[in-house]
């Protein structure tokens, strides 16, 4: 039974003991400490997953505490104890690393929440960095960030596929992360110290494609000044990484496929064989199989290319990953900006998560980095988001077909709307009562069964403790 151990620290005893008492009905570890010095002390011998603290305490006060913990464990999330009224303190600390704060007199359903959110935030950064720690010798996957089955299963196929030389194609929508993907191939394989050049097949003119893929001798056409390497002889030894393939025209396709299956080609204006070896990496947000049913690709250069096929979830298909994505983003774009934002509130990242995404992991990158960028507080709220994610976002209890547009042409993803809407009332319900899935899936009026299965198939599992009776069902 891995219970979440939490230290709370306060000078005055009624304090620690309504905390203790509290947390450990709630299912935690209760660790209390008087004050700041003692608090230090068991810090440096032991691990907690959550520190909650008092800001004003003799010896060593609250801020010090913070600060010291901050450089003993900088992701060791924090909650202070203010006093009411006294907010200016409170955002203070917040300004120097707190996850949050709560004010007395204590609002019993508040501190659970933030507490619950806290632990969550620390479980999804333990999680990546174990992640990243495990795959990192094998992975050089930068950005790549996610948790979810559809990553898990792509992570393992780059693990697979890396180490051989044959081509790859990687689909998805625009926005799923296909480069970062075909990079990460790239630099887990024998190639890794080669280059790794990219193409974007649909930002170069047509009448200048062949000259850019394949080079051109001087004065083969006017402008031709030199000799020029095109982007294939640059890639020899390496990898080329075509980018929007489905733009690549039909002319070039034959001149492709020739490539492929010889492995040489002719400069433009020049009558000389040049040898190259590259791994060709491509990717498409086109149905490319449609494409050649339509005559507008090659079906034997698509079966060339189609050897090993990646698909990219959209991230509505994996939303459990857009907390840790954001929280990444976050930390980028406040570096980066030199703009102190500490958090995501509760309420933002409720809106966050339940936002579609057309434009996929790209589109949340670039809202995070507006909102960083624009927001005046020390922590992103709902209101900081773009107007067009407040108007579309339903709270989970106020769900309304009659709202809900359906567009003529396209329709809506109806289990996608649905699922939202229940994996919503369970996080609620498992902040109500603290991650024990008995009582939430009394909350809901659901079997314990019922309950235990849609925690593993919405990926709660981080909201969640085991109980009694869900250790008696796994036993049993």
């Amino acid at each position: 039974m891995n219970l979440r151990r939490i230290l709370v620290v306060d000078d005055e005893e009624s304090i620690r003991e309504f905390f203790e008492i509290m947390l450990k009905r709630e299912g935690y570890q209760v660790v209390c400490a008087p004050n700041g010095r003692e608090a230090l002390d068991f810090l440096r011998k032991n691990q907690v997953d959550l520190v909650i603290s008092d800001i004003q305490m003799p010896e060593v006060s609250g801020m010090e505490l913070l600060v010291k913990v901050k450089e003993m464990d900088p992701e060791l999330p924090i909650i202070m104890i203010t006093a009411f009224g006294s907010t200016d303190t409170a955002v203070e600390a917040m300004k120097l690393g707190a996850h949050d704060y709560i004010q007395k007199p204590f609002k019993l359903e508040e501190v659970k929440i933030v507490i619950a959110h806290a632990l969550e935030q620390r479980i999804l950064k333990l999680e990546n960095a174990q992640l990243k720690k495990e795959l990192g010798s094998k992975y050089a996957f930068d950005n790549i960030i996610g948790g979810a089955p559809p990553m898990l299963r792509i992570y393992e196929m780059v693990r697979r596929i890396a180490n051989t030389k044959s081509s790859v194609l990687i689909t998805g929508e625009s926005g799923t992360g296909k480069e970062l993907i075909a990079r990460a191939v790239h630099y887990n394989g024998p190639l890794k110290n080669r280059p790794f050049v990219t193409v974007n097949c649909g930002a170069i003119p047509e009448n200048l494609m062949e000259s850019e893929m394949f080079g051109h001798r001087k004065g083969s056409f006017t402008g031709a000044i030199a000799d020029k390497k095109g982007l294939f002889e640059v890639a020899n030894g390496g990898t080329i990484f075509l980018d929007e393939l489905g733009e690549l025209p039909l002319s070039m396709q034959v001149k492709l496929l020739r490539v492929i299956q010889e492995g040489t080609f002719k400069r433009v204006g020049g009558t000389e064989d040049i040898q190259v070896e590259v791994r060709i990496i491509s990717a498409t947000n086109k149905d490319l199989e449609a494409e050649v049913k339509g005559g507008r690709f090659r079906e034997d250069l698509f079966y060339r290319l189609n050897v090993i096929q990646i698909q990219c979830p959209p991230l509505r298909e994996r939303r459990e990953d857009i907390p840790m994505l954001a929280n990444h983003f976050l930390e980028k774009f406040s570096k980066a900006l030199g703009i102190d934002v500490k958090k995501i509130s509760n309420e933002a990242m409720e809106v966050l998560r339940s936002y579609h995404y057309p434009g996929n992991v790209r589109e949340l990158e670039n809202i995070v980095e507006r909102t960083v960028a624009l927001e005046p507080g020390p922590a992103i709220l709902p209101e900081s988001l773009p107007r067009h994610m407040m108007e579309s976002h339903q709270p989970a209890g106020q769900l309304d077909a009659n709202k809900i547009e359906i567009d003529e042409e396209n329709g809506i993803e109806l289990e996608a709307l649905v699922g939202d809407f229940e994996r919503a009332l369970l996080v609620r319900a498992l902040q109500q009562t603290g991650g024990v899935k008995k009582r939430a899936a009394k909350l809901l009026n659901i079997s314990f069964r019922s309950m235990r299965y849609r925690v593993d198939k919405y990926n709660l599992g981080s909201l969640s403790v085991d109980d009694e009776d869900d250790r008696e069902e796994k036993l049993g």
